[in-house]
């Protein structure tokens, strides 16, 4: 009886472990390959249009996937599923409230410019709480925190 309680409590562990790990391995960081990309309420064409982005490379976490569909969570957590011809991987990252661009990572460093809260950012490296980005007009470094997307 012993026995046999143990190999169902290993099998239910080992259950566990697996579908954490299934599950777990949908999560990724994308972003939008266009201006205007139609979110859905499912993973078809045929599934109606449940909102439209429009800002290109907003970044996206994936939390599921479906053949060439990808079922998506943004960071004000709205979700649907967007066809994988609109995604593509990058760092992009979306600050989370104004920040101030540093020309090196130090607060004591000079201020390059105010980043604005929802302004789509590109990470090229992070090092301790800061994170090396660049915009289209500008290049420096801002804190972690309050950031969100793919921070390496």
């Amino acid at each position: 009886m012993f026995q046999q309680i143990n190999f169902k409590l290993l099998l239910t562990i080992l259950f566990a472990i697996f579908f954490y790990s299934i599950s777990y391995s949908q999560e990724a960081f994308l972003s939008l390959k266009k201006e205007k990309v139609n979110v859905r309420y499912g993973p078809s064409f045929e599934s109606p249009i449940k909102f439209v982005y429009k800002k290109i490379n907003l970044p996206l976490k994936q939390i599921d996937k479906k053949e060439n569909w990808r079922r998506i969570i943004d960071f004000k957590n709205n979700s649907g599923w967007i066809h994988l011809s609109q995604l593509k991987k990058i760092n992009s990252i979306i600050s989370l409230n104004d920040k101030i661009l540093f020309k090196k990572p130090t607060k004591f460093s000079k201020p390059i410019a105010k980043i604005k809260k929802g302004r789509v950012l590109f990470v090229q490296k992070c090092v301790d709480n800061w994170c090396k980005i660049k915009t289209k007009k500008f290049k420096g470094w801002i804190k972690k925190e309050n950031l969100w997307g793919k921070i390496n």
